[in-house]
C-alpha cells in the first residue's frame, strides 16, 4: 500500500461503509507514473466467516497497476442490529450500526 498516493492516510469517514468502489477525492495521484486516473478494483474476495461477510479487494493505478490500498469491508448481524466496518488507507476507517427492528431501541425515550 502506499502512503504517497493519498492526501491523507485512513481519513475518518463516520458512517459511511463502502462495500465496493474507491473514495478518489484523496487519490493525490499514482506516486508511480505521476497520473491521476480512475483505478482499477482487483483481487475481489466475498467469503463468510463466523456469520460474519468479509469483502476484500485491492485498488490498482489503472494505468501502471500499482497497487494503492487494500480495501476490507466487513458485514455482522449482532443481537437486532447490522454492523458494518470499512478499513482502507484510500477510502478511510468507518463504524455504521443499524437496528433490524422497525423501531430502533437506541432511539427510544423512557415514559414515567
Amino acid at each position: 500500500m502506499c502512503g504517497d498516493c493519498v492526501e491523507k492516510e485512513y481519513p475518518n469517514r463516520g458512517n459511511t461503509c463502502l462495500e465496493n468502489g474507491s473514495f478518489l477525492l484523496n487519490f493525490t495521484g499514482c506516486a508511480v507514473c505521476n497520473k491521476r486516473d480512475f483505478m482499477l478494483i482487483t483481487n475481489k474476495s466475498s467469503k463468510e466467516e463466523d456469520g460474519e461477510e468479509i469483502v476484500t479487494y485491492d485498488h490498482l493505478c489503472k494505468n501502471c497497476h500499482h497497487v494503492i490500498a487494500r480495501h476490507e469491508y466487513t458485514f455482522s448481524i449482532m443481537d437486532e442490529f447490522q454492523e458494518y466496518t470499512m478499513l482502507c488507507l484510500l477510502c478511510g476507517k468507518a463504524e455504521d450500526t443499524i437496528s433490524i427492528l422497525p423501531d430502533d431501541p437506541r432511539q427510544m425515550t423512557l415514559l414515567f
